[in-house]
């Protein structure tokens, strides 16, 4: 089994990306146990992040790497909060804080249309100089208050169309197969398949 290093120390993320990924054979770990911090996310978009993040943990550990960039993007905020989602509300991943701040600047909105976005990045090394890139998306809309306390980040404020419901009120089996981050992991597992 590969060991794989996850450019994250997000423990909803570690389990998700296992429970994803596993039909990969790999082992992934988070990268603090491989005593690397989290890289400056200083890219201008979700691509950029991934890149820099993936690098960063490969670069210190001489594994292969798997670096996720996310975040919610609402249409009548251009795209915010984009690439800032995971600290949008001041403190990075302070959850409850970014939906409060998000909830804020919605006020009197009617368009409430938003996507999550998913970027993975696979590094075989450091220096990898084609890394696999796989994206996904999951549209949706941005609720007036949270419900639900299941799955992390927007999903309490993330309206579930098809379901009527929000993210965080989804089985784990159900947000497992449709979440932009199942939908990026497809795509990076086929990619795989064929290296």
């Amino acid at each position: 089994m590969k060991t794989v290093v996850l450019a994250s120390n997000n423990p909803g993320k570690l389990k998700e990306f296992n429970d994803l990924l596993a039909p990969l054979d790999m082992s992934i770990v988070a990268q603090k146990t491989l005593g690397v911090d989290d890289a400056e996310e200083t890219g201008l978009s979700f691509v950029e992040n991934a890149i820099i993040k993936a690098r960063h943990a490969s670069r210190i550990t001489g594994l292969p790497a798997i670096a996720d960039d996310s975040g919610i993007e609402v249409e009548v905020l251009k795209g915010a909060p984009g690439i800032y989602s995971a600290r949008f509300g001041g403190t990075h991943g302070d959850n409850a804080a970014n939906n409060r701040a998000l909830l804020e600047v919605m006020e009197g909105q009617t368009n409430r249309r938003a996507r999550y976005q998913c970027v993975l990045v696979y590094m075989s090394r450091s220096n990898d100089p084609t890394p696999i890139i796989a994206q996904g998306t999951w549209e949706g809309s941005i609720l007036h208050e949270p419900r639900g306390d299941g799955g992390f980040g927007y999903d309490p404020l993330f309206w579930v169309e098809s379901h009527q419901c929000s993210s965080a009120e989804l089985p784990k089996e159900v947000k497992a197969a449709m979440s932009h981050r199942a939908r990026a992991c497809a795509s990076l597992i086929e990619q795989l398949k064929q290296t």
